[in-house]
This record gives C-alpha cells, structure tokens and sequence, in this order.
C-alpha cells in the first residue's frame, strides 16, 4: 500500500513515519524539511509547501495516487489561542484535502484534539456535542464538519483521531516535561508549575504513533477516535513519576501559574472505539 503522511518532520510525524516504517508499505513523507532523507531507504521524500498550496494543482496525482493519506500537518502549534488557526489553516488544510478527494483520494486519517469537547469534566467519548473554547479547537472541529459535510458528497472514508495529552523526546520546549528536562539539565533549584491538581490524559508520543498507524491500517471502525489511554492522572503525580522513573529531584514550585482558561480540572478520553481496534488488529507485525 501507498502511504502518504503530510507534518513528517512534525513532533508526531517523526514517530508515525518510524511506526510505519515496520510494515511493508511504500511511505511518503510530504514535508517543507528535507532531514528526514537518512531515516531510512524505505522513506520516499516529497516537498509540500502547504501555505502556498495552488488550487489549480492535482495534488493526488502530484504523491502518486497514495491509497492512504495520514495528515498530522497543522502550523501555529502550541500557541492555541491564535487567530491564524481559523483565518489561516482552516481554509488551506480543507482546501488541500477537498483536493485529494476531488482527484481520487479514497481514504486518509486527519488528527484533531481533545480541545474539540470544550470544558467537559470527565470520561469524554466521541459521541459528545462539541464545545471548543480557543481558535486550535475551534478550526480544527470546523475542519472535522467541513469534511464530513463533504463526505455526503463525495464518497470516501475518513477517520478522525482525537489527540490527548503526549510526551516525549522531541516534544516543544514550552511543554511541561520539557521545561522539566531543562530546568533539571540547568541544575535549577525548583521548578515553577501550576497547583498540579488538573487531571489529563497522557500517552508516550511512541504510544501515540502505534495507535495512529493502527487506526490507519484498519477498516473496520471509521469517524471520530479517541486516541487516549483512558485513564486520568494528576499533572503533579506525572511530574512526579518523571522525576523517579529518571531518579532525579527537584523541589516543585506549585500554584505558580494559573491554570489554563480553556480546559476543564479533569478530563480523560474514552478508549472504547480505540480498544476496539487494537484488541481486533490483524495485520502483520502487530
């Protein structure tokens, strides 16, 4: 199979193009970045400037008609509060995408967030009302209804990952763990974090990429999927668990920031659809 994945050089693509590269499939990773060549000489490279796209181009036939396409391409990341997600991303990624379809593109994954529920407490499944409360969310919902209007149409099978909360090397600097890293690596005293007491779900970014790839590859569950581990933890007991699992210390400096104004205390993904699709997966290698 001919796999497309835009956002390669991405925090997440990196880790999908390696998950991908375990199975025999031909794998095209579309990026502006050209480091990912010495990956591997399994890895087809191919340019996409995805802010200038040209309308006018057949972008299907431009990848070599890819029977599946995985687009993790999102700009403007982690600054959620942005206007440039809706004004700007918005219009391109659905115009890139309506292209793919309109030229025979029949199957692709698009990553959304778990931002799209809003302030929700609790177990969040897939069949909620939507509720975004920041420009990342909102843009990223109105893609997800852009494309499934444009699914009445046009026949095709799109599935729609909702990404949780991640970690691991590579992630933005501004993220939690991150800062942890360098404030540990600087020798710093303490650490300024928030009370702590808000409850995510967290998956390791190599967690994260088995179960895209997984999603992608099968044909059985379609639409809206939580990719999540389903269980809720305190941010003050996963920097904790950091701190032991690397056996290093270092005094928490808690309350120090507020708490964000676009996410509720406690909130965790429901796994159902997502277990149903790693407890039924038959393809090779997994």
């Amino acid at each position: 199979m001919k796999i497309l994945v835009t956002g390669a050089a991405g925090f997440v693509g990196r880790y999908v193009i390696n998950e991908l590269l375990k199975y025999d499939h031909q794998v095209i990773a579309a990026t502006r970045k050209s480091d990912l060549k010495s990956l591997s000489d399994k890895l087809n490279y191919s340019f996409l400037d995805i802010d200038n796209l040209d309308v006018a181009k057949n972008y299907f036939t431009h990848f070599g008609s890819p029977d599946l396409l995985l687009h993790l391409a999102w700009q403007g990341l982690p600054n959620y509060k942005s206007l440039f997600h809706f004004e700007n991303n918005l219009p391109i990624h659905y115009s890139f995408l309506k292209n793919m379809v309109l030229n025979g593109l029949k199957n692709f994954v698009v990553t959304g967030t778990c931002f799209e529920y809003g302030m929700k407490e609790g177990c969040l499944s897939e069949d909620m009302i939507t509720d975004p409360r920041n420009p990342y969310a909102l843009a990223k919902d109105t893609l997800r209804k852009f494309l499934f209007e444009l699914n009445k149409k046009y026949p095709f099978d799109c599935k729609w990952i909702r990404l949780f909360y991640m970690y691991g090397d590579g992630q933005n600097p501004n993220s939690l763990l991150s800062q942890l890293q360098t404030a540990l690596q600087n020798g710093d005293k303490e650490f300024n974090m928030s009370g702590g007491e808000q409850e995510r779900d967290y998956l390791p970014v190599e967690k994260v990429a088995e179960y895209i790839v997984s999603i992608a590859l099968q044909n059985t569950v379609s639409g809206i999927i939580n990719c999540c581990s389903g269980k809720p933890i305190k941010v003050k007991q996963l920097v904790a668990n950091y701190l032991k699992d690397t056996d290093r210390e270092i005094k928490l400096n808690l309350g120090y920031y507020p708490y964000t104004d676009y996410e509720a205390m406690s909130f965790w993904g429901d796994d159902t659809k997502l277990k149903k699709i790693i407890n039924e997966r038959s393809y090779p290698g997994i």
